[in-house]
């Protein structure tokens, strides 16, 4: 992420920087891609009275920017209030962006193809040899499952007549259905 922080009318201390840092530092856990992060600080004086001015701008992926702009009489306060609407923003953005769920091939974008027509509906079956020409029971159904690479479930009656499935866990265990 970029990161600009500029002073107008006012100068920046290495603490500001580093205060602004830390802020913008924070608003990496929304998990937005943030492309560049600018903080500009002004400092004006109306009627004999010191006021300062945060501006940040926020550009995101996909042309998205946010712009936030405070005003206080600290400097500091401004900050404060500046990143803490920067990050409602970023939250509502997020939450959005989660939350979005596309209705139309309008909102696929110009990305988006057609699927083209399906030209053949036919569909071949291919027949397969049983191995089996009687139910297998529970220890059967284990050795012929430990024996077998290829197979990851078997089929077997159990001593109730029920059909069940074991299959082979990733631990390495059998489960059974």
């Amino acid at each position: 992420m970029n990161r600009n922080i500029v002073g107008r009318h006012f100068e920046l201390t290495e603490a500001i920087k580093g205060y602004i840092n830390a802020a913008i530092d924070g608003l990496e856990k929304y998990n937005l891609d943030i492309i560049s992060a600018t903080a500009m600080i002004a400092g004006s004086e109306k009627n004999g009275k010191l006021g300062y001015t945060v501006e940040f701008v926020i550009n995101l992926k996909d042309k998205n920017t946010i712009v936030i702009t405070q005003k206080d009489k600290d400097a500091y306060a401004a900050i404060d209030l500046a990143i803490e609407r920067v990050k409602k923003s970023l939250r509502r953005h997020a939450d959005k962006i989660k939350n979005h769920k596309i209705m139309s091939f309008k909102d696929l974008g110009s990305e988006a193809e057609a699927v083209g027509v399906i030209e053949s509906l036919e569909v071949e079956i291919v027949p397969m040899d049983l191995e089996l020409h009687k139910p297998l029971d529970f220890e059967e159904a284990v050795e012929a499952l430990r024996d077998e690479q290829s197979r990851q479930f078997i089929v077997f009656n159990d001593h109730d007549g029920k059909m069940r499935v074991m299959y082979k866990r990733a631990d390495g265990k059998f489960g059974l259905y």
